[in-house]
């Protein structure tokens, strides 16, 4: 089956951008809770339009229910879920385990499907996305070939990958640049794109973006390896450019030759790059988009709209003409609806009859509309005559009664369910956790020691040394197509007690039967959400950084919750490393640096040359503040040394204020 090209619509004029240039489904935002709240999207009943649109032209429509959720917003994400259910769309694309939950629990039938957002990036994950009731999985922009391909063959649910677009240097769902920097979170759907700027690394500028990927050459491969989608970045681009990556999608997809250069033109950052999908992540992925990128724009805007200025002529249908003297009916259908219209009586012909002939003639200049006849019958007695206006004005009612049919709305049935959570109870005082990036650098007494399970492995007498103490975090990001190779060491080494930052390490502490806690990386921001840990099995779970401390006291639910209370944040993940050299790693001792261009330092961390880590520029730090009740608080230790991590333990011990530079994050700030 061929796979699906999924185009952008950011508003209505790239929706018929997409559709008129082939496109087999279109994905696109409501009003509220997509990850692109810039984009005008479809709010205010367009919706219901825009699925009307598409379906009558035989085109999907998935919907963008793709960010995080507070508590106050669950009542306003309920109305989105029905509003979607009764425009009849054919898709969700969700982030947050609650809005997962919410579409479970009142429109079950819809197909979900786990967005990028959620990070999946290998089997794991993936099948951690089915166990959650996901019928597709969008896969993480940074995998090879072959890595898609082991996950799409044993996933057991759709995959759908990136072919065109955007790079953004963090790995989806992973960054918190934007709202660190400026209060605008991306996993809301707000990101301002800071990593654009010129931050420098390795002597480089602009050190962490990336060019646009583009994978066009390699779409045969890609579907014959199984994946169902092939997904086009940019609902904040012009129609002309959904026009250009469609047009040029569906060249490849059939094996021809695709326009390039206008591709390149209408949109790049100095050229395009395939170095994930390759493997080849050298520093010839990197570029920004330069005065010359935005002028050469400008030559082909008039060509490329001309790729969508009219009706793409995609549905077939049958039509059936009956003509005897006493009546005259046309039929026409597209296999699962069909319409029958009466025209006048015929005449007597005096010099030429109506054949079948002339009556196809007429009756097949479709036009103007999405249709065209793939086949004609004409049942039409001797001697008779209609005028080609009165078969023009058949076929047209016709039509417009078919499209009236093929555009009525599909709607989902809706089942109400209330939300209820008990009160949280937390301890009169919180444990404090420690988690260190190097054993050496534990120091102090605490209810809980966390360790990197690179550092374990490293030090195997840690597991008897911290007994039920110990927690190994799994790593953030693990792109290995060796499956077992984590259970397995996790069972040489004795581990009972994993921290999760992604889902594919909640699933491979579910089965392994090992205790499962939740990650920062989780991203839990409402109280359904922790809800949804706590099923999946998790003890704890650790609140996401981008909650303000009001919102985080009002969460609601029993399952322990806590929060990175300490720390040099964790801004973005990334597989590209901004900091790269010609020749590779080199000497690179995995500790480096960027600097942004008022020349403030943030420390960069790699992590066994598999993916690399950007801490903020300064801890977090909120030892003097008046905190929410919480069960623990975190002191996530990096890059401090010993005598650093002495003083912090102290300061939160006696409550003390830091006199260092530090951040209170955005634990009493608010975010959009």
């Amino acid at each position: 089956m061929r796979p699906e090209i999924l185009a952008p619509a950011g508003g209505a004029e790239q929706l018929a951008a997409a559709v008129r240039c082939g496109a087999d489904a279109v994905y696109l935002g409501a009003g509220g809770f997509n990850a692109r709240q810039n984009a005008r999207n479809f709010g205010d009943g367009a919706l219901a339009e825009a699925v009307s649109y598409a379906h009558i032209r035989g085109v999907k429509i998935h919907v963008t229910v793709n960010t995080l959720v507070m508590d106050t917003e669950l009542e306003e994400l309920d109305k989105t879920v029905r509003e979607i259910a009764q425009a009849g769309a054919d898709a969700v694309i969700i982030q947050d385990l609650a809005v997962n939950a919410r579409f479970r629990e009142m429109c079950p039938d819809i197909p979900r499907h786990a967005s990028t957002q959620m990070t999946v990036h290998n089997l794991e994950g993936a099948k951690m996305a089915a166990n959650l009731g996901f019928s597709r999985v969008v896969l993480a922009r940074e995998l090879t070939l072959r890595e898609i391909e082991h996950i799409t063959a044993r996933c057991g649910i759709e995959t759908e990958v990136f072919i065109h677009g955007a790079l953004c240097m963090c790995m989806s769902g992973q960054c918190y640049l934007s709202s660190m920097l400026g209060g605008r979170s991306g996993n809301r759907g707000w990101c301002a794109q800071p990593c654009r700027l010129d931050f420098r690394g390795a002597g480089r500028d602009h050190a962490l973006s990336l060019k646009d990927m583009s994978h066009l050459k390699y779409v045969k491969e890609l579907a014959d390896v199984g994946v169902s989608s092939f997904k086009i970045e940019g609902r904040m681009k012009r129609p002309e450019y959904v026009a250009a990556a469609v047009t040029a999608a569906r060249a490849a997809l059939e094996g021809g030759a695709y326009d390039e250069e206008s591709l390149r033109a209408v949109f790049s950052r100095s050229g395009f790059t395939d170095g994930y999908l390759t493997g080849r992540r050298d520093i010839s992925m990197f570029g920004t988009r330069g005065h010359e990128d935005v002028i050469a724009a400008g030559g082909v805007l008039g060509n490329l709209s001309n790729l969508y200025r009219s009706e793409r002529r995609s549905v077939p249908v049958d039509m059936t003409l009956t003509v005897t003297p006493a009546s005259c009916t046309l039929e026409a259908g597209d296999g699962d609806v069909s319409t029958t219209v009466e025209g006048p009586l015929p005449q007597t012909a005096k010099t030429l009859q109506t054949t079948s002939e002339t009556a196809r003639s007429s009756l097949c200049k479709t036009g103007g509309t999405p249709y065209y006849v793939k086949n004609f019958a004409a049942g039409i007695a001797p001697g008779l005559m209609l005028p080609a206006s009165a078969l023009n004005a058949m076929r047209r009612e016709a039509l417009d009664r078919l499209s009236e049919l093929r555009g009525e709305p599909r709607p989902y049935r809706i089942r109400e369910s209330t939300l209820s959570f008990e009160p949280h109870k937390s301890p009169e005082k919180p444990e404090i956790w420690g988690r260190f990036e190097k054993t050496d650098q534990i120091r102090g007494d605490f209810d809980r020691i966390i360790l990197p399970l690179s550092e374990v492995e490293k030090e195997p007498g840690i597991v008897e040394k911290y007994g039920d103490k110990l927690t190994v975090e799994l790593p953030s990001l693990f792109f290995d197509t060796s499956d077992t190779e984590i259970v397995e060491k996790l069972a040489v080494l004795g581990i009972k007690d994993v921290l999760c930052e992604n889902l594919y390490a909640v699933r491979i502490a579910r089965k392994t039967g090992l205790t499962a806690r939740g990650g920062a990386g989780l991203n839990v921001l409402n109280s359904l959400a922790l809800s949804e840990l706590e099923k999946l099995g998790l003890v704890s779970a650790t609140v996401s950084f981008e909650l303000a401390m009001g919102k985080i006291a009002a969460l609601s639910g029993k399952l322990p919750r806590g929060i990175v209370a300490y720390g040099r944040l964790p801004l973005m993940r990334f597989r590209a490393c901004p900091v790269r050299g010609k020749v590779g790693c080199g000497s690179c001792p995995g500790r480096s640096k960027l600097t942004d261009r008022r020349g403030v330092e943030f420390p960069i961390l790699c992590h066994d040359r598999k993916f690399g880590t950007l801490l903020n520029s300064v801890p977090l730090h909120i030892a003097e503040k008046a905190l929410a009740p919480l069960d623990f608080l975190t002191l996530w230790f990096t890059v401090e040394s010993r005598k650093e991590v002495e003083r912090v333990t102290e300061e939160y011990k006696d409550r003390a204020r830091s006199e260092k530079p530090r951040t209170g994050g955005l634990y009493f700030r608010q975010i959009r």
